[in-house]
Order: structure tokens, then C-alpha cells, then sequence
């Protein structure tokens, strides 16, 4: 409660509209940073020579154990940079919470995955740098659910993370409502569920065997080689995967969309975006 002393007047709560976070220097420095290592990570191998190991199993505890102190760094600028409270962080952790139990409900099922049109519409309304914890979170807490750890656990964190972040990246975030915003999530959506599938194929194709030598990676080649073979090998073997997961945003954006994200703004301007309070000089009262 606010101290209202003689003098300082009537203390007032203006009502304040929810936007995205902006991002500050540290965050972006920040977000530079876990990005610079996780492009790293994703393509070394394109750049090594065949003798090198390539299993991604090896590499994988380092990445997850640089990628957890990075993200808490995110959330600490970000609250630095922006000056919100705790009750932000709480906010992530339910969205994650939510993200985490409705990703088990298509997982398995031609790329029916619903938590992928959550993570763009949250991403819209916290910003891109809670975005992009937001994402790599609620990859975290579903391996957790599902028991889907693995050497695959980092790399799906952070492509979660690019997805969720690239949402809040989108023009006109404090003007663009109605609409024109839900049909550019959607065409966000659809082609950055192709984008994560496409970025997650990366990570195992370098190292899975039994290919035909026409989608195989071949250590050592020229990149651009690679790179044709690499697609290729998406088109044979993700191409549907990607495209049911694409369809679902698609849909359930247009179809619902609109009700999230209002219902996502209501709570995070209660949760994370005080009413800044101003003091306003009371009347004085004529003497006798």
C-alpha cells in the first residue's frame, strides 16, 4: 500500500496496456551469446573433417550445461533491463507448465502438436526474451513429463526457444491487434514449424547411418553438398511430420487464437505489469 503522507497527494493507479517485453542491451547481449553457441553446436559437424567424431551425444552435456546458466542470465536481464518483478517469472513457469502438459497430446501422432501454438501466441505477448526462455522451459519440463531426455534434450531447448522468440520478434506489437495479427501468427507459425523441423534434423542427421547415399552425410564433403543431401533427406523423411505440425497452428490460431491472446494480456499485465502510481496534488480548500 502506498505511504500517503500531507503533501504528497492522492495516490493513483493509471491503467496500463500489456506489451511485449522490449529487449534491453544486457538481454540482447544475452541472447547473442546463447544463440552464437547453439548455431555452433547445430553446425559443427557440416565444417568438420571425416575422421571426427560426430555423435552429438558427446557434445550434448556441454551444450545443456552452458544453455541452463544462459537462460537464467536471459531472465535476469531481461527483469534488469525492464525493471518487472517476480511475478513475471511466475508467469513463465505456468505458461511452461501448460506448454509442457499439452505437448503429450499430439506428440507421436503425424506432428499433431498443440503446445507449438501456444509457444507463438506467448511469444507475441511476453516478447521475445521471455520468449525465447519461455520456449527452451517448456522443451525442458516435457522431456521431464514424457522421460524424452536425451543427447536430443539441449538442441530441442533451444530450437524451442528461436521459435517461441521469433513470435515475439513480429512487427507491431502494441498496435496490431485483431484480424491481420492472428493471420501473420499464423503464417509465422506455419513456416516456423517447418523451420524447427528442419533445424532438428540437423541435429541427428549428421550421425544417423542406413541412409541411401543420396540423403547421407558425408563427413568431409564440400558444404553446399551437404546441404542438397541435407534437404533432400528432409523432404524424404520430415516433410509430413513438419506439415501436420504447421496445419494445427494454422488452425488452431485462426480458430482460437484471438481468445488466447486476450486472455494471455489480461493475465500477464495483472501479473507482470504493475499499474505505475502517480501522485496527484489534492484540490485546496478555499478558507471559512
Amino acid at each position: 500500500m502506498a505511504d500517503h503522507r500531507p503533501g504528497q497527494g492522492r495516490p493513483v493507479k493509471h491503467a496500463t496496456q500489456a506489451r511485449a517485453v522490449r529487449l534491453g542491451p544486457r538481454s540482447i547481449a544475452a541472447l547473442a551469446l546463447i544463440s552464437a553457441i547453439g548455431v555452433i553446436a547445430f553446425g559443427w559437424p557440416l565444417l568438420a573433417d571425416a575422421d571426427s567424431g560426430l555423435a552429438h551425444s558427446a557434445d550434448a552435456p556441454w551444450l545443456f550445461a552452458a544453455l541452463l546458466p544462459l537462460l537464467v542470465a536471459v531472465v535476469v536481464a531481461t527483469i534488469s533491463d525492464t525493471g518487472m518483478d517476480a511475478k513475471a517469472v511466475a508467469m513463465l513457469g505456468v505458461l511452461a507448465a501448460v506448454g509442457a502438459a499439452l505437448r503429450p497430446l499430439g506428440a507421436g501422432t503425424a506432428g499433431l502438436e498443440p503446445m507449438f501454438f501456444l509457444m507463438v501466441l506467448s511469444g507475441r505477448v511476453l516478447g521475445p526474451g521471455f520468449g525465447f526462455v519461455l520456449g527452451s522451459v517448456t522443451m525442458f519440463a516435457s522431456a521431464l513429463l514424457t522421460g524424452g531426455v536425451g543427447p536430443w534434450m539441449p538442441f530441442q531447448m533451444l530450437s524451442m526457444g528461436w521459435f517461441t522468440m521469433g513470435a515475439g520478434l513480429l512487427p507491431g506489437p502494441d498496435r496490431l491487434r485483431g484480424r491481420a495479427e492472428l493471420l501473420m501468427l499464423a503464417v509465422y507459425g506455419a513456416v516456423a514449424a517447418f523451420a524447427y523441423g528442419t533445424v532438428m534434423n540437423l541435429q541427428g542427421w549428421t550421425y544417423i547411418g542406413g541412409l541411401s547415399s543420396g540423403i547421407s552425410f558425408h563427413p568431409g564433403d564440400p558444404v553446399q553438398e551437404n546441404l542438397v543431401r541435407f534437404l533432400a533427406y528432409c523432404a524424404a523423411t520430415s516433410f509430413g511430420w513438419d506439415l501436420g505440425r504447421a496445419v494445427l497452428t494454422v488452425v488452431l490460431t485462426l480458430a482460437i487464437g484471438s481468445t488466447v491472446l486476450k486472455a494471455l494480456r489480461r493475465a500477464t499485465r495483472r501479473a507482470a505489469f504493475e499499474a505505475q502510481v502517480t501522485f496527484e496534488t489534492p484540490d485546496r480548500v478555499p478558507p471559512g
